[in-house]
Formats: C-alpha cells, structure tokens, sequence
C-alpha cells in the first residue's frame, strides 16, 4: 500500500528571492518544505551564482507557470572586461585573461548599444538546454563543445549604470529582455566586441514577469514565519491568477460556473466590451472565486482553456 502523504494542498505563488549558491532546484525544495506543499514547480532556472526574484507555482498555480516562463524577465548584472571563463561566469575555469586598461566609458556604451533591440544570440554551452536529451552543462563540464544554433531575443533596455577603469575594468549594467536570454552570453559578446574578454561576476534578477524585486521574500523570513503557523506563512502567497494578472477579467453567473468547470463554453456576450475572439480571459464567479482561464469565442461563448479546483 502505498504510504499516504502528509503534504497539505498549498496554492498560490511565492515570489521567492533566490539566495546565492542554491541551484532553483535546490530553493524550490527548501521552499516546498517550510509550507510542507504537496506540489510546486520553479517558473524558469536561476544559475547558482544568481539571485534575486524566483516566482515558486504551488498547487493549482502551477498550471499557469508557462506564462511565466515566456514572460519578459529584468537583470541587474556587474560584468568583469579583461575576464574569460568556461561558462561566462566565475563558476568555471579561466580560459583568458587580458588587460583592459585601455577601454573607456565611451567605447563599453558603444558597444553595449550594438546589442540593444532583437538580436541572435548563441546560447552558452553552460546552460540547461539538451542536446541529445543531455544537458549542454554536463557535456561542457566533461570537455565537449556542441554547435549551438542562434536564438533571436530581444533587448529592450541594455544600459551601463556604472563604468570602473582598471587592469579588470567593470560595468554594472540594466537589462530587460525576452524570455530565453542568456546574459552570461552578453558579457562573453561583450568582451569579444571589446578585444579583452569578459565574465559576470555578479547577477541578480529583477523582474519576472508581473513580479519584482518589490515582493520577494527570502528563505530565512520564511523559516521565521513557518514557526508561527501556516495560516501566516500562506500570507506570503501570490493569488493562483497572480501569473496571468495581465489578462482582461470576466465574472459568470453562478448559473454558468458550473458547467465553465467541467469543461464546457458558457455564454457571456458581456465579453465582447473588452475582448475579441481568440483573446484569453481570466474567468471569476461573481462571488469572486477565481475559475481559471478561458478563449472568447464566436457569439460571446467563453470556452475553458486552464481550470482550477480551488477557488
């Protein structure tokens, strides 16, 4: 028989601040055990030598979690020229070492400005994605080196905050950017574009998402609330909609929530006032429960796309 499990049934999403040294992985079960969750996921991996805003789905949150995913995210990052590692980041052997003394102010915002708007970026081969269903770290880290295809993103802000001179002369830098981004290779690009290397050296997200730096909560804040109970512990919690706020909002009729939940399209041609066919809605009882998500269809029909058990 198989042993029943004393985990409670948590939803909602904790913007979690994610602590230096600990893979996601490693955060997120350290965060899935202070709530003693039955279930939660990570929206997007943060390197061990980042920090900053991890949002954790718990529960029915979780089925929301892809819109995070492909959500825009925001860095602030301190790049160290005249630096060259395996990985783009001080979690890897020096490859190079150059002096950069001679590059100025003027010529890093120069070149950081090539990078602003859609670029093709090539992913480091220090990163989670597989090749051959092997993660291209592991084969990294065992001396292979995969051709890796260009990735379109976008850099919608890429700016130089502060320049220090030097043998290793350092940047700290703002970045907003599309999902799949690797800032690890913008300081390697950068370096390259300036002749003498670079490597991050210090990394930490701002933003995912709708969530900010405003809202995280730290590992120890929560192990000191665990104490208190869960009932204060669950206060850390985002709302399960919390991941798709951005969508417009429709509320049914107690008489059409039932048959939204089990799957069927109800009628509600109020819709319409502030959105079209195929848009996506957050769907709401009039006694606010959340019900999750739906598609407009033809004739003010909202059919279920995402629906959740808790309300």
């Amino acid at each position: 028989m198989a042993k029943k499990s004393n985990r409670r049934p948590v939803h909602g999403v904790l913007v979690l601040d994610k602590p230096l040294g600990l893979s996601s992985n490693q955060a997120l079960q350290q965060a899935k055990r202070l709530f003693n969750a039955a279930k939660a996921g990570h929206t997007g991996a943060l390197d061990p030598l980042a920090t900053g805003v991890l949002p954790l789905c718990f529960g029915e949150a979780t089925k929301f979690s892809q819109y995070l995913l492909d959500a825009d995210k925001g860095y602030l990052a301190t790049f160290r020229l005249g630096l060259e590692t395996a990985s783009g980041d001080l979690d890897a052997d020096v490859v190079a070492e150059a002096d950069a003394s001679a590059i100025t102010g003027q010529q890093v915002e120069a070149a950081v400005a090539q990078f602003r708007g859609a670029i093709e970026q090539v992913p480091p081969m220090f990163s989670a994605l597989k090749h051959q269903g092997q993660p291209l770290y592991k084969l990294a880290r065992s001396g292979q080196q995969i051709e890796r295809a260009p990735r379109q993103v976008t850099l919608y802000d890429y700016r130089v905050t502060e320049f220090r001179p030097g043998p290793q002369a350092e940047l700290d830098v703002v970045i907003h950017c599309s999902k799949g981004t690797y800032v690890r290779s913008l300081a390697l690009d950068l370096g390259y574009k300036l002749g003498v290397g670079a490597t991050v050296v210090k990394l930490r997200r701002s933003q995912a998402g709708p969530f900010t730096l405003a809202q995280v909560v730290t590992l120890e804040q929560l192990a000191e609330l665990a104490e208190a109970g869960p009932e204060v512990l669950d206060g850390c919690l985002q709302p399960v909609d919390a991941p798709v706020d951005s969508l417009p909002q429709v509320e049914l009729p107690e008489s059409s929530c039932f048959y939204f939940r089990q799957g069927q399209a109800v009628l509600e041609q109020k819709v319409y006032r502030f959105a079209k066919e195929g848009d996506k809605v957050r769907v709401f009882s009039e006694a606010g429960d959340f019900l999750g998500i739906g598609e407009v269809e033809a004739s003010g029909r909202v059919a279920p796309r995402r629906v959740v058990s808790c309300g």
